[in-house]
């Protein structure tokens, strides 16, 4: 994909739509000096972006991510390169963001077991100290209901950056 190219169709658009930078940014919840990038081929629009001005400009995502209008002809074989393109593109792949999402998830869940181990040595500690046995035994049920309910709320974290917001 050719970010210039891209950047000079969203211009020759904005142009024929009778916008200007500022009232195309406010249009679609950007600033104008997005709108600039954009347009000097610094930055590319977010693939939501894209849907967004396809809108807007009345134009498909295949025509903004080729940079030009097409004929039905050339629709197809422009969709099926810009495919490609895109997923060479990505920063990641769908393997790697899953692997992301799980290894950050095993490290705050690391992190949650040394915390809540500290804590009951702690708690333990200061129970022996001042004769509250019944603290050694409360305290691990304590600790496994805490230990579960964040699990399962890391465990879904991770499952919503993995699996529904891609």
């Amino acid at each position: 994909m050719d970010q210039v190219k891209i950047g000079k169709f969203i211009a020759e658009l904005r142009k024929r739509e009778g916008f200007t930078q500022e009232a195309l940014g406010e249009k679609i919840g950007v600033t104008n000096k997005t709108i600039s990038r954009w347009e000097n081929g610094n930055y590319m629009p977010d693939i939501d972006m894209f849907q967004i001005l396809g809108e807007v400009f009345h134009v498909s995502i295949n025509e903004l991510l080729t940079g030009q209008f097409l004929s039905d002809e050339d629709f197809k074989k422009e969709s099926d390169k810009n495919i490609v393109d895109i997923s060479k593109e990505s920063v990641f792949s769908y393997k790697e963001k899953i692997l992301f999402w799980k290894r950050k998830w095993l490290k705050e869940h690391i992190a949650l077991i040394v915390l809540l181990s500290v804590l009951y040595i702690t708690v333990c500690i200061y129970s022996y100290i001042i004769k509250l046995d019944i603290m050694i035994l409360i305290l691990p049920i304590a600790g496994l209901a805490v230990y579960i309910w964040l699990r399962n709320k890391m465990a879904a974290y991770a499952e919503y950056k993995t699996y529904i917001n891609k």
